[in-house]
């Protein structure tokens, strides 16, 4: 793992989260979409996010609705790896110690592959690599 990625809570309330985190706390988050609220100016995060139930349900499951049979998370964490191949390994490396996928390794449109669990906590736990993060990082690119 090189670093963290991103930090997101789970919003089963929207509103009410972006109430505390924007307005109550006063973090920089700008709406990225209809509900999504995020910010890449958060000191020490690359990434925080308020993120609705209904997108990781969709990010997870590829429909709005959380399943009945499985907790209902609280939060998500990212970690980054240094290209998309550790993403691979370490889906497979997390299912032979007896992890479920919440799905496989893929490549989202907006260039991140990221395979996701649910931990023993709640917690969605992503292994991610995103080119844009490591772009940034690169002096020479």
């Amino acid at each position: 793992m090189q670093f963290i990625t991103s930090v997101a809570v789970i919003a089963a309330d929207p509103p009410a989260s972006r109430k505390l985190y924007l307005d109550t706390l006063g973090l920089p988050l700008e709406q990225l979409d209809e509900d999504y609220f995020a910010s890449e100016h958060v000191p020490g995060c690359e990434h925080f996010g308020v993120w609705p139930l209904s997108q990781a349900a969709q990010a997870c499951y590829g429909s709005p609705d959380w399943p009945h049979d499985v907790p209902i998370p609280q939060a998500s964490i990212e970690f980054e790896v240094a290209n998309a191949d550790p993403v691979t390994d370490a889906a497979q490396e997390l299912q032979t110690q007896g992890y479920a996928l919440l799905h496989p390794p893929r490549t989202e449109p907006w260039g991140q592959t990221v395979a996701r669990i649910l931990s023993p906590e709640g917690l969605i736990v992503g292994l991610s690599f995103a080119p844009s993060l490591h772009a940034q990082s690169d002096p020479t690119t």
